[in-house]
């Protein structure tokens, strides 16, 4: 049998696909065993700290809480932006009346055949799809937790 490039995507697609599985499934069982121990644990109880600080003493605060939840706004909706600038560059891509298969699939990395570079496309598309409804998601549960903070 002979060895084929396309074995490659075999092998590194799923391994990738594990890998990933392994590490959220680790992540997942530190967080909820020893959180002080990640990154997340401790974002967690430093934004505990943050809110009862800014609940205290809200007359003197008001104005740093709204700026702080304002500026993660407008990061989350710089970051749908882009994530739809480039769903809109990829769909005008795949899309494309021209003949430009040929360059194409020299340019995506084991790219062999046009099912594989049409796959590839569609998983990167459906990944800043995804982080469009993420960043869309995280605009409105700041909103809320900015009113939460500020009603006393």
């Amino acid at each position: 049998m002979e060895w084929r490039k396309c074995y490659l995507d075999v092998i590194l697609v799923p391994l990738g696909l594990f890998f990933s599985m392994v590490y959220h499934a680790w992540l997942w069982h530190k967080v909820k065993n020893q959180p002080q121990s990640t990154t997340i644990g401790i974002d967690v109880t430093v934004r505990r700290f943050w809110v009862f600080a800014m609940m205290t003493d809200n007359d003197k605060k008001n104005i740093v809480a709204v700026q702080t939840l304002r500026n993660a706004i407008t990061g989350s909706t710089q970051m749908e932006k882009i994530s739809i600038l480039l769903c809109s560059g990829l769909a005008a891509v795949i899309s494309s009346t021209y003949s430009i298969e040929k360059p194409l699939n020299d340019t995506i990395f084991r790219a062999h055949g046009e099912f594989m570079v049409a796959l590839k496309y569609v998983t990167i598309l459906l990944f800043f799809l995804f982080s469009f409804l993420f960043h869309s998601l995280s605009i409105i549960f700041v909103n809320q937790a900015n009113f939460l903070i500020n009603t006393p």
